[in-house]
This record gives structure tokens, sequence and C-alpha cells, in this order.
């Protein structure tokens, strides 16, 4: 369900208006007023199908869905299909008819009447706070931070200046140092006649307490879903979290690391300087990724890899250790 605290719906829509100039199978006058993932869209719902060779029958029953010609037949309980050849380019196109994020009115007052304050919050010059904010008791806003429309900060919490937290909740115990952008689009490009357009995330992000994000790092709303970090995680400078990923309690991801969308990280895993994950790739709970690895596979729980390519550390010293006696062979006969 999209959170109605962060984005406005503005429907209904019927069918016919959304997509006048495409060619509609079903009820072309039936309403939308949402938009969510094919496998769990209601009767109110706009969604998309893409489904890979051999795919299956959507069990959903969605008030429309996008989808190709060729497979519309996949999608039986919908009420109303769209049908195009880039069904995912079109629904980035449509949705922005049927949902808004909310924003900031122009000629507000930097903190907004209807944020709720509760005691001994300190808000440091220049910060802007939006509708319907609540921010916890004793959490210190630096200066020129943006808490966005409906943003929920927990007690004891800290933001540090020129930080940008929106669609998020955070817990109690945070710190979020100077710079960092929470909430933020993820990056995610479909494409149609039209060329490139982006798709929109109607998601969250959700901190749990006691978490440290630091300065100038990234954490990106999900698509749907929410963007996890689990508590007590620890995430360095110049880091990126992208879309929809989970990051388990007591994380510890060290500079410049960066997680693709839809990856899980277990609980304790601990990220070296330059790390970098690929997307929907599972780290096992209590792994360690070494340094500048490259991980393109997922890591059993427990396992420590390294490499580019990252393979487990044993495998990775050994081949290193090869191409080291391989290498000073070839100089020695030279």
């Amino acid at each position: 369900m999209i959170d109605p605290r962060f984005y406005a719906a503005l429907g209904p829509v019927t069918v016919r208006a959304l997509a006048p100039s495409g060619e509609i199978g079903g009820d072309a006058d039936k309403t939308l007023t949402g938009a969510a993932p094919a496998e769990r869209a209601g009767p109110d719902d706009l969604c998309y199908f893409e489904g890979k060779k051999g795919a299956t029958a959507l069990t959903s029953s969605p008030g429309a869905c996008i989808i190709t010609p060729a497979q519309a037949h996949l999608a039986p309980n919908a009420a109303a299909l769209i049908l195009t050849e880039r069904p995912r380019g079109a629904f980035a196109r449509l949705v922005p008819s049927l949902l808004r994020p909310r924003g900031f009115a122009a000629g507000a007052p930097a903190i907004d009447p209807s944020a709720r304050l509760e005691e001994g919050v300190v808000i440091g010059p220049g910060a802007v706070i939006g509708p319907d904010a609540q921010i916890g008791a004793g959490a210190v806003i630096g200066p020129n931070a943006v808490i966005g429309p409906g943003v929920t900060i927990g007690r004891r919490t800290s933001i540090g200046p020129r930080a940008t937290i929106y669609f998020a909740l955070i817990g109690d115990d945070v710190n979020i140092l100077a710079g960092a952008a929470i909430g933020e689009q993820g990056f995610g490009v479909a494409g149609d006649a039209s060329g490139p357009v982006d798709v929109p995330h109607l998601g969250r992000v959700i901190v749990q307490d006691r978490v440290t994000i630091g300065a100038n790092s990234c954490i990106d709303r999900g698509v749907f879903d929410d963007t996890v970090i689990g508590e007590g995680a620890k995430i360095d400078n110049l880091c990126h979290v992208a879309h929809n990923c989970t990051i388990g309690r007591g994380v510890l991801i060290a500079a410049f690391g960066g997680i693709s969308g839809s990856t899980v990280v277990g609980d304790a895993a601990t990220l070296g300087g330059r790390v970098g994950i690929a997307d929907h790739r599972k780290i096992g709970a209590g792994a360690t990724l070494a340094g500048g690895a490259a991980v393109f596979q997922d890591v059993p729980p427990g396992e420590v890899w390294s490499g580019y390519p990252a393979k487990p550390l044993r495998k990775w010293l050994r081949e290193a250790a090869w191409i080291s006696r391989k290498a000073g062979a070839r100089n020695e006969g030279e």
C-alpha cells in the first residue's frame, strides 16, 4: 500500500483517460486510484507485467495491467488491460497521473504549522520542516537540514547540517551526519518510443534505532516496498544503499561502499571500504567482505570474501599466490 503520509492520490482516473492513445482491453471505464506491483495489485490499482519466457499467470486482480499483447493472457483477472510492447516504460509515464509525492507549498513557513515537535527539540538556523512531520523529544535538527512532509524522526536522534530526509521513518537515537540524503528516488530507468524515463519510486526508507549514517551518504527509498536499515547498523561516509535493500542489524559498512538495488545484507555482516555489491544479491549473516571486493554472487553466512570479482578469501589468496609465482618465474627466465 502506498503510504499517504508521503504520496497524494490524484484519482480516481479512468483507464480511458489514463491511456487515451493506447490500446485498451476490457473495461476502459474502470477507475483507478493507486499503483502497485503486479503480484499485489488490487481492484483500484494500476500495475505492469513483464514476464520472462515461461512466466505463469498473475493470481492478483488489478484494476488495470499494462502488458504486452503477446502476454495479455497472463493477466486473466485484470479488469482492464493497457497493451504496449514496453509495459515498464508506459507504467513510468502513467503513474504521475495517479500519485504525486507530497512537497512543500510555495511560501510556506520554514516550520510548517502542522508539524508536531515534542519537548526539547532543537532546530538549527535555516532548517526546514514539512507538513505533518513528527519529531521526537530531544532530537536535534542541524542548520539547513530539510525534513520532508510526513517524515518521522525518533527521540534523541541527531540530523546533521544540510542533511535531507524524505519519505522516511527514522528511529530513536539515530545519528545522521552532515549532507546525508535519505529517501531520494533511486536509479531506475525504463524506455519507450519517446526515449528513457525515470521509474517512479513510491516506497519508503525505514531506519531503525541506534543507526549511524555517515556524511554525504545516500539511502534511496524503495520502488514499492521499503528500504530498511536495521537496528544498530553503522554506515560510514560517502556510502550508497540503493532502493529496496535490506541492511541487517549491526551491519558495518566502511567508506565508499555501494550496494545495488534489492540486495539483502544479513545481520552483523562487515563490508570493508569501497566494497561494491551487485543487485539482488544475498550477503549472509556475519559475512565479511574485504576492502575493494566486487561481489556478483551470493555470499554464505560467516564467510570472508575478497577480490574482483569477489570469491572466498582462501581461494583468492591461492590464486594470487599462483599468479605471483608464475610472474616471478617468467621474470627469472628473461
